[in-house]
């Protein structure tokens, strides 16, 4: 069966349909990464997403329930060059997704790079160009929408026996990141994104994490003054969304950046040991500024990837690795450890 992505604009990238059939609608993105393709659509950080990956083959090494990052897929379209095997297009198609194999991904990518990520649509069959198009024009964009409601769970539940206590807040946590915790000697409760931070407190944790998720963190007033109040009551992390919403917390502003940061290989400054950390990452935003609590900075376009502050740091990047290189495996761990001496002084 044809298919087709259509771009905001107008462009039109033809394919074959190996999904699910429907018209998706969302963000048209690129990611880098060659592998964990099925941990990226997994993440919640990619709802309301349009995936294009660039590397040539995508789902040559099957699907396995222990890769997932959530217990659905959230891209709304997965979009390649070529499809790599049966096992992956049929799990799409049972999950729901559409997905468009034989599109010029490379083209695809250069116009992305050149106009910036865009709404869109991924067809699978035949639809009027004219039609889609004026759907595709009324959707919400990305900037300004306020995605965590969507993603978050709706109940705290706990993982882990022993160790200091991390409360982790969820705006669409990653697996990965809540098994590296616990796979560092923590026990953890995990929240939902409205929780106020009398209730985060109420749970006595060692420490605080903010977790990823999906999103413009500009409309999360609610949540940026939890995480205001919450600074200096115990030691937090934040890590992507998070690291906006501390940001925005401590006065800082965020801006979209033109198409984003998504991929495995993305180089990061670590100013303070002056080491370059090769790492995951999928943001559309980014924290703005030069201020003195920088920590790590992009090597790409300079963006600010971490901040320090007294009792609390973050990270733009994903330091759980889930997919991608372990440069920043370590992070975690001794932040972990940070507590957990705390804790015995």
């Amino acid at each position: 069966m044809t298919g087709f992505l259509l771009l905001e604009d107008g462009a039109v990238f033809r394919g074959r349909s190996v999904g699910a059939q429907g018209i998706a609608f969302g963000e048209a993105v690129f990611t880098t990464a060659m592998s964990g393709y099925q941990e990226i659509v997994t993440d919640p950080s990619y709802a309301e997403q349009l995936v294009c990956f660039t590397a040539p083959m995508i789902g040559n090494y099957g699907i396995a329930g222990s890769r997932s990052e959530s217990a659905r897929v959230h891209a709304r379209a997965v979009l390649m060059r070529r499809a790599g095997g049966e096992e992956w297009t049929q799990w799409l198609d049972t999950q729901g997704i559409v997905a468009l194999e034989d599109i010029d991904t490379r083209s695809l990518v250069f116009h992305l790079r050149q106009g910036g990520a865009m709404r869109a649509a991924a067809i699978s069959g035949s639809a009027s160009t004219e039609e889609v198009l004026a759907q595709v024009r009324s959707q919400a964009s990305m900037a300004g929408r306020a995605l965590v409601a969507g993603v978050s769970t709706r109940a705290p539940y706990r993982l882990g026996r022993r160790g200091p206590h991390v409360a982790v807040i969820d705006y669409g946590v990653k697996q990965s990141i809540l098994g590296r915790v616990v796979g560092a000697g923590a026990r953890v409760t995990v929240f939902p994104h409205d929780v106020d931070a009398q209730t985060v407190l109420g749970a006595k944790p060692d420490g605080i994490l903010l977790s990823n998720g999906p999103g413009d963190p500009e409309p999360l007033a609610g949540q940026v003054a939890v995480v205001r109040e919450l600074v200096g009551r115990a030691p937090l992390l934040g890590i992507c969304l998070g690291h906006q919403l501390l940001g925005l917390a401590a006065g800082l502003r965020t801006f979209k950046l033109p198409f984003g940061h998504r991929g495995a290989n993305h180089p990061v400054l670590e100013i303070g040991t002056n080491r370059v950390l090769v790492t995951s990452q999928n943001h559309g935003f980014a924290v703005a500024g030069e201020a003195p609590e920088v920590t790590h900075v992009s090597l790409y376009d300079g963006t600010v990837e971490g901040l320090s502050f007294e009792h609390a740091q973050s990270l733009q990047f994903h330091p759980e690795a889930g997919p991608g290189p372990h440069d920043a495996w370590p992070l975690i761990e001794s932040w972990v450890e940070g507590i957990r001496l705390a804790e015995a002084a």
